[in-house]
C-alpha cells in the first residue's frame, strides 16, 4: 500500500485531531469558525470520483459521523460542507459550524478577514470536545 503524503498547506493551517477509517480529521487553525478538515488518506485524489466506489461510501460515512460530532460540540446552528480544492488540489473536505452574527454570516467564510489562530489550551479544548462527540 501507497504512503500518504498530506499537503504542505493543510499541514501548515491546521491542527492534526485524529484518524478515521479513510480519513485524516483536522482542525483549521481559525479561531472564528470552529472548521474541521476531513482528508482521506490517498494519495494523489483531488477529486471525488477519484475514489473507489467504496472510499466515496466511506467518505460520507466520516463526514456524516464528523458533521454531527461537531454540531453536537459546538452547538452551531448550521455546518457548511464543501470541497473546493482551488488552492490546494489535494482532495479534502470542509465541514465548518456557522451561527447568524458570524463573522461572513450568511455567505461562505472564503476569502473573509484576516485568519485568526487559536490558542494553543483553546485548540486543545474544541478538539477534545469534538472528539468525545465522535
Amino acid at each position: 500500500m501507497a504512503s500518504f503524503t498530506l499537503d504542505e498547506r493543510l499541514e501548515n493551517d491546521s491542527i492534526a485531531m485524529a484518524s478515521l477509517g479513510l480519513c485524516q480529521v483536522r482542525l483549521m487553525n481559525d479561531a472564528r469558525w470552529p472548521w474541521i478538515i476531513l482528508v482521506p488518506q490517498r494519495d494523489g485524489m483531488s477529486e471525488l470520483h477519484d475514489l473507489s466506489p467504496l472510499d466515496q461510501t466511506m467518505l460520507t460515512f466520516e463526514l456524516g459521523m464528523a458533521g454531527k460530532a461537531l454540531k453536537d460540540a459546538t452547538g452551531c446552528l448550521k455546518l457548511n460542507i464543501g470541497a473546493l480544492g482551488n488552492h490546494v488540489r489535494q482532495l479534502h473536505m470542509h465541514v465548518i459550524a456557522r451561527n447568524e452574527g458570524d463573522e461572513a454570516w450568511p455567505g461562505p467564510v472564503w476569502g473573509v478577514g484576516t485568519r485568526t489562530p487559536y490558542d494553543k489550551e483553546d485548540a486543545r479544548s474544541l478538539i477534545a470536545s469534538i472528539l468525545a462527540k465522535l
